[in-house]
């Protein structure tokens, strides 16, 4: 008789380092060795780096589970803070370095810098380690791919603690011992189906239990799905779980994809259904920017389907009422998988407490992966990256492309809703929102407002980049990201990366509508933001191509901003010659177009490349042509800041004449 020693998981209350952790499962059992075995290897010293310790395991294995619970055990020896991150997305796609440092950058509250834009990938991954300097830190990198991944991101600070999870070995990187995780036993399987089924329904049939433990390959994931599959038919036997579970993993068996759960759950496939399709890979933009040569494939590690794993999710999925079935494949749709209430009703078109009901639901047969709450309190749910490959399929062979379409356009525009929504709380004065949301779905304060913008800013970077590849929702797209252009910002934190990705969106919508003079825009917009963090020859490269697009469509007043721009790179990168002939030819569009107040402040900027050239009385026609403007302009500011650009002119004149008379009389 299996003994009933599952236990509950209890988290510390409040506890401010555990924040970013998943919330783990909440019944637990086994695996003391391979904890014990994490404890040696953080013991064991290391040269030049903190220690690193990797648990390498299949899909479905639970070394996620087993990494959050060691970190929450460890948690008290790193005051500085538990970070988390998954190197992979849900659909296997290789996350960046870069894009991961940025993340743990922002958990530990330090700015990542205007500079490091997505195509800086090092100095951001460099910026992560000089933060962590003299820190005690713990790092729970979850999935990853090759060590490519996680060698810019390991600190040089010995009082940190690196803990990745792999499916595979992560050669490259010395000292590494990995803990290799396999099956529960037989033992420990029955008393995690005890502790999630009931101990009586299990105790009162060990040989069952024994059976339904190795059908399921004793694996974690496995076993937590076939405890959903018993709690949801209680009047099924263990026995009989093992032999529909048996059934359906047996080569040759029943095991391809079924379209739909039937009324009473019975399996129904529409006619013409796709058998094994292969599952869409949609990579987020920011990711395949720094993309690494050397990186391996993309694509999740796969579940054969004679995997237990395989065949204990279908016979879940079978018994799933419809409502739940399809809310279950469209959350595939979800920007990195990841819903709550807000997201999902939009998704299946229906009210959000049904939609929550729904989520609850599914979670409870171990179907969705609790996460931490938003910033209002709302639950959120992750399809786990072991069954979205799969789930892809069943929306592929089941959904029409029609109802797909629709379900990702109805979620973009309940994103821009919500986007207005913070907007108009953060920014009382530009007024009410014209389409305001249901009560249950909107945020209540400025302070509620911030933070769901901080808090999901990625995903909804997401969603937008999501809707922008396949190209069939870029009306609604673009309505996303003008609304988070207005919001971001009023955040006070709005990153620089941030900007330039909706700009680059922005711009890969507009070469694809062929609109120039949207492409000019964006490319004016990338380039000021390349200029803002210091990165001059990169910004010429912008202004110089929305100068060629503004010709193109004979946008003078984009003409003269592109070139005032490559002047201003010049300026800073140190070449006044080129910066007063690039400030000369926008001086004479913004003449031609009558902009007298650009006019005077490009005068001013030529006078200004003049002087350091030593050309001082050219700098001073100019500075004195600008005065005229201003006066004519009434622009008081303007004139006394020309003013003072004379005066220092006229002292620099004069102290340089000082100097040169000193110098001849000592020669002589």
């Amino acid at each position: 008789m299996a003994r009933k020693t599952a236990t509950m998981d209890v988290r510390p209350a409040d506890c401010g380092v555990l924040d970013r952790l998943p919330e783990g499962p909440a019944v637990w059992v086994g695996r003391t060795r391979e904890l014990a075995a994490l404890a040696a290897a953080a013991a064991r010293p290391t040269r030049g780096r903190c220690p690193v310790l990797v648990l390498a395991g299949r899909p479905g294995s639970g070394r996620t589970s087993l990494a959050v619970r060691y970190a929450r055990s460890v948690a008290e020896e790193y005051p500085d803070g538990v970070l988390f991150a998954r190197l992979s997305a849900p659909d296997g796609g290789r996350v960046p370095p870069g894009q991961v440092a940025r993340g743990l950058l922002e958990q530990l509250g330090v700015e990542p810098g205007d500079a490091l834009l997505p195509d800086g990938a090092e100095p951001v991954c460099a910026a992560l380690r000089a933060a962590l300097v003299a820190k005690r830190v713990l790092l729970l990198l979850d999935d990853v791919r090759d060590a490519g991944q996680l060698s810019p991101l390991l600190p040089d600070a010995p009082g940190c603690l690196v803990l990745a999870t792999t499916a595979g070995p992560l050669t490259g990187i010395e000292d590494i011992d990995p803990v290799i995780l396999g099956g529960l036993g037989l033992t420990t399987s029955a008393e995690l189906l005890s502790g999630l089924v009931g101990g009586t329904r299990i105790s009162c049939d060990p040989v069952g239990a024994a059976d339904l433990a190795e059908a399921c390959g004793a694996g974690p994931a496995a076993l937590r799905l076939m405890a959903g599959w018993l709690r949801g038919n209680a009047k099924a036997a263990v026995t009989d779980a093992a032999r529909e579970l048996g059934a359906v993993a047996r080569p040759g068996g029943p095991a391809e994809p079924v379209a739909a759960a039937g009324p009473k759950g019975g399996a129904r496939r529409p006619k013409g259904a796709r058998t094994e399709p292969e599952p869409k890979k949609s990579t987020p933009e920011a990711v395949s920017e720094a993309e690494n040569e050397n990186a391996p494939e993309s694509g999740p590690v796969p579940v054969p389907d004679t995997d237990p794993l395989s065949g204990a999710f279908l016979l879940l999925y079978r018994s799933l009422p419809a409502a739940q079935a399809r809310m279950l494949r469209t959350l595939t749709l979800a920007p990195a998988q990841l819903a709550d209430a807000r997201t999902a009703s939009a998704l299946v078109g229906c009210p959000a407490p049904e939609a929550a009901d729904l989520l609850r639901q599914l979670a409870g047969r171990e179907l969705l992966d609790e996460e931490p709450p938003a910033a209002d309190g709302t639950l959120r749910y992750r399809v786990p990256g072991r069954l979205y490959a799969r789930l892809v399929q069943l929306r592929e062979s089941t959904d029409r492309p029609a109802e797909v379409q629709l379900a990702r356009a109805r979620l973009l525009e309940r994103l821009v809703r919500l986007v207005d929504s913070a907007r108009a709380l953060l920014d009382p004065a530009h007024g009410p929102v014209t389409d305001p949301l249901p009560g249950v779905l909107r945020l209540r304060s400025a302070a509620q407002a911030r933070q769901w913008l901080l808090d999901e800013r990625e995903l909804l970077l997401c969603a937008v980049g999501d809707a922008i590849g396949p190209a069939d929702l870029d009306g609604s797209a673009g309505r996303l990201v003008t609304a988070l252009l207005r919001a971001l910002p009023l955040t006070g934190a709005a990153a620089s990366t941030d900007l330039y990705r909706l700009h680059h969106f922005v711009l890969k919508v507009a070469e694809r509508g062929d609109t120039p003079r949207r492409v000019t825009a964006a490319l004016l917009n990338l380039g000021d933001l390349q200029a803002a963090s210091g990165r001059w020859p990169q910004a010429v490269e912008r202004y110089r191509a929305a100068l060629a697009s503004a010709r193109d469509s004979s946008d003078e007043p984009a003409c003269a901003r592109a070139l005032e721009g490559v002047a201003e790179c010049h300026r800073a990168l140190g070449d006044p010659v080129r910066a007063a002939d690039w400030y000369g030819r926008a001086l004479a569009l913004r003449q031609g177009l009558g902009d007298s107040p650009a006019e005077a402040r490009l005068l001013a900027r030529t006078a200004e490349a003049h002087a350091a050239q030593r050309r001082f009385d050219e700098a001073e026609r100019e500075y004195r042509a600008a005065l005229a403007l201003l006066r004519r302009l009434d622009d008081e500011h303007g004139r006394v800041a020309v003013t003072a650009a004379v005066a220092r002119l006229r002292e620099q004149v004069g102290a340089e004449r000082v100097a040169g008379e000193r110098d001849r009389v000592t020669s002589e």
